[in-house]
C-alpha cells in the first residue's frame, strides 16, 4: 500500500519497464527463491498426491508445511507476502499461553499489519481496523479474529485461485509426475 503511493511519482516509462522486467525474469526468480527455500529439492520427498491435496482447498495447502511454503513464496513473487504473513502472525498470537506476552504481541501485530502507515499494512476496510483497533484496548486472544477471518477470505478467493493456476504450482506438479 505505502509502497504504491511512491509509484505515482514515477515516469509511467519506469513503471512499464518495472513490469517488463518482472515479466521477462519472475520466473527465474521465483525459482531462485524456491531454491533458497528449499522447496525445489524437496520434490523427490514430496508426493503427487499431497502437492494435488492442495488444489482441493485453501485450508489443505495451508496446512500442509511444504504447501504453506510454496504459497508464500507465490506471494512473495506477487508483492502480497503480507497476507500470510500477517495470517500466520495471528495464529501465533492466538498459540501465546502467557497474559503477559498478549499484550506486547498485539500491539506488534497492530503497528506491523493493520496500523496507519504500517510497514506491512494489510488491506482491510475501515470498520475492521476500527474495531480490531477496539479489542485492542483489553487483548484478548480473540482480538484480531474479525481482522484474521478477512484477510484468510482475500487470499482464499483472490491469491489462492491465482496461486493454482500459476506457473510455480504447475512446475511443482509436473516435476512430481512420474
Amino acid at each position: 500500500m505505502n509502497m504504491c503511493r511512491g509509484l505515482e511519482s514515477l515516469p509511467i516509462t519506469c513503471l512499464e519497464r518495472a513490469k517488463e522486467l518482472k515479466a521477462r525474469f519472475g520466473g527465474f526468480l521465483l525459482k531462485q527463491e524456491l531454491n533458497f527455500m528449499g522447496l525445489s529439492n524437496k520434490a523427490d520427498k514430496l508426493r503427487v498426491e499431497e502437492a494435488l491435496k492442495w488444489r482441493v482447498s485453501f485450508q489443505n495447502l495451508l496446512a500442509h508445511k511444504d504447501g504453506l511454503c510454496a504459497f508464500r513464496a507465490f506471494l512473495v513473487s506477487e508483492y502480497s507476502e503480507e497476507n500470510i504473513a500477517f495470517y500466520l502472525a495471528c495464529e501465533d498470537y492466538k498459540n501465546t499461553k502467557s497474559a503477559s506476552k498478549l499484550c506486547a504481541k498485539a500491539k506488534k501485530i497492530y503497528e506491523e499489519f493493520i496500523g496507519c502507515d504500517a510497514p506491512r499494512e494489510v488491506n482491510l476496510d475501515h470498520e475492521t481496523r476500527t474495531i480490531t483497533k477496539k479489542n485492542l484496548e483489553q487483548p484478548t486472544i480473540s482480538c484480531f479474529e474479525l481482522a484474521q477471518s478477512k484477510i484468510y477470505a482475500l487470499m482464499e478467493k483472490d491469491c489462492y485461485p491465482r496461486f493454482l493456476k500459476s506457473t510455480l504450482y504447475l512446475d511443482i506438479t509436473r516435476q512430481l509426475m512420474p
